[in-house]
């Protein structure tokens, strides 16, 4: 006879009884319940138990003795070949089970040992508080950051989550409102949210940013240091500023666009997911990998039970892990509600023509690869910039009178022609390397660009490469 189930976080077949065993029923006791089979082997089959009358007494006797739990402990039977074998049944227990003064857990088919942050969390689950929740000893209100307290007003106006006479009120005032003290003490959730050095007390309270040329190597990178409030905010700017390049476009021939591989509202709500369900009590900052054509944003923390990967982009419940820390961000207008934040990304991708991030769990904790777009493939790919194909496509207009040589030319001309024409009329000064700057695109197409430009007679240099000057050609 075969157990028609495998084995996983709540089923475990074993051949004989062994007291060690014991731990895997606190184990399961401390997660989800489960089932322990006695006298069945890793494949399922029964193979049955001799002694399974006195097991049938002494198992539940010690249950009982080192753990304090009722169990259901039955003899079943495998007609076909008369062997018989036993099933405990565990329920999950509200409060933490220790066996022998330790705690133990299911993580898939696996029985570990609980301990440090996470034996904490254990407790303060079963008691209904949440991590963020806890106070800490030795922190006043002075000092705080009152740039986060600004930052938070700003958005809370901003967003109509208060109006701004509500605010007129001391930052005191304010974190009580936000029901942000346990007792006389400001909660975690109040150091994370406002403090401007957190890292004082939890390791890893930071964002770090790296640009990258492939999976082995970096090129540069960054550190966020502060408030959750500034963090926020002070990651966008960096990553849209120094990290990312918008290219300029003209759609509908007569408005300037510009497009980045992923659109900044919809990177802002993965990164306030990240914050929000970052697991803190483990010492691994935010991490935002960054490509030509790729973005990477991983926090550590599992998803919760109650959501599913493949039902993200669904509206569904919100399960934080840290809600306290949602909370403050709720009311501040950082989120609009819990559980709503990837169908923003969604609207806002389709809105955009943005590509969807494609979430994941790894690496112990969560992922979002957030891949550019055809639109920005295409724009790089005219654009010179190197380790895109080449896409030639008709040259948009100018939100300024362009010369007509561009459109009486018979040949397709690049838009970036039309870019680096641009740049050259804003600035007749710039040198290749000024313009390759400028734009973000290689000494190699910026020189291929310059040559269309001469070959339609719209551009001239006069005098030397160094010391002259661009000539537009009316």
């Amino acid at each position: 006879m075969i157990i028609q189930k495998a084995e996983n976080q709540d089923i475990e077949f074993k051949q004989s009884w062994q007291d060690e065993y014991l731990k895997w029923i606190c184990a399961f006791a401390n997660t989800k319940g489960g089932i322990l089979y006695i006298g069945v082997n890793d494949k399922g089959t029964v193979t049955g138990v001799q002694d399974f009358h006195k097991l049938s007494e002494t198992i539940p006797l010690k249950i009982t003795q080192s753990m304090g739990l009722l169990c259901d402990v039955s003899v079943a039977e495998d007609s076909d070949n008369n062997l018989k074998y036993l099933i405990i049944k565990v329920n999950k227990y509200e409060n933490p089970v220790s066996y022998h003064g330790k705690y133990y857990k299911r993580v898939g088919s696996t029985t570990q040992e609980v301990t440090g942050f996470e034996l904490n969390d254990l407790i303060l689950n079963a008691y209904g508080l949440s991590w963020d929740a806890v106070s800490i000893p030795d922190v006043s209100v002075k000092d705080l950051d009152e740039r986060a307290f600004k930052v938070f007003k700003t958005w809370a106006i901003r967003t109509n989550r208060f109006k701004e006479e509500e605010l007129e009120i001391s930052n005191e005032a304010l974190l009580q409102n936000l029901r942000a003290f346990d007792k006389e003490r400001l909660t975690r959730a109040a150091v994370m949210a406002f403090h401007p050095d957190p890292e004082k007390w939890v390791i890893g309270a930071y964002t770090k940013i790296g640009y990258f040329a492939n999976d082995a190597d970096i090129l540069f990178q960054d550190e966020i240091h502060g408030s959750l409030m500034t963090q926020v905010e002070d990651a966008l700017d960096i990553i849209y500023t120094k990290y990312m390049k918008a290219l300029i476009s003209y759609p509908d021939e007569i408005h300037r666009a510009e497009t980045y591989f992923f659109p900044r509202g919809a990177f802002r709500e993965l990164l306030l997911n990240a914050l929000i369900h970052k697991d803190y009590t483990k010492p691994y900052p935010i991490q935002i990998l960054i490509y030509k054509d790729k973005i990477d944003i991983w926090n550590i923390g599992e998803m919760p039970e109650t959501v599913k990967i493949e039902d993200l982009y669904k509206l569904h419940h919100s399960a934080p892990r840290n809600p306290k820390i949602a909370d403050i961000f709720f009311k501040c207008g950082f989120i609009e509600s819990w559980g709503r934040g990837y169908f923003k990304i969604k609207t806002i991708c389709e809105e955009q023509n943005a590509t969807l991030p494609e979430p994941k769990v790894v690496s112990g904790g969560f992922s979002a690869i957030c891949n550019a777009s055809e639109t920005y493939k295409k724009l790089a790919a005219e654009y010179g910039i190197d380790g895109f194909a080449e896409s030639a496509q008709k040259m948009p207009g100018s939100s300024e009178k362009v010369p007509s040589k561009f459109l009486e030319s018979s040949e397709k001309v690049p838009r970036s022609s039309v870019a680096v024409f641009e740049a050259i009329r804003n600035n007749p000064n710039a040198t290749t390397n000024d313009l390759e700057k400028t734009l973000g695109i290689t000494d190699r197409a910026i020189r291929k660009h310059i040559k269309i430009l001469k070959d339609l007679n719209i551009i001239e240099r006069v005098g030397s490469d160094r010391n002259g000057y661009w000539k537009i050609i009316n």
